[in-house]
């Protein structure tokens, strides 16, 4: 992958902070929702992933409990914190599956696909 990194800016123009380390997320494997021109999902909201959005995702044909082990995937879990497509986020908010968000490791890019109102509704790291 020849992907240049764009700057790890959060949502609020602050260095971005880590989303996940276990598992690691991240577009780039580096446990922060930085992105690249190449990340076409812009994988930049941070998210705490609930059983109901897992089995949301999963009825949208995006199964992302089951491990992928040719791809290191490890399957996730309620509880865990992940780097979900904007656009993924968008579409179970909805439908009222939305998981919560971490702003401050949200990357900015994010804002070009949901609006900040919408995002900060969803804050767990603010309210």
């Amino acid at each position: 992958m020849n992907s240049v990194m764009q700057e790890s800016i959060n949502v609020f123009g602050d260095p971005l902070l880590p989303c996940g380390l276990d598992p690691v997320t991240g577009f780039f494997r580096d446990g922060c929702c930085n992105t690249c021109e190449e990340d076409l999902g812009s994988h930049t909201v941070c998210v705490e992933v609930t059983e109901a959005f897992l089995a949301f995702s999963r009825a949208r044909g995006n199964d992302l409990s089951t491990p992928v082990e040719e791809f290191g995937f490890p399957g996730l879990n309620p509880g865990d914190r992940w780097c979900l497509c904007a656009a993924r986020w968008l579409e179970a908010q909805k439908h009222n599956m939305a998981p919560r968000v971490y702003l401050l490791s949200t990357h900015i890019r994010a804002l070009e696909i949901v609006p900040m109102t919408l995002l900060r509704r969803y804050a767990i790291d603010l309210n």
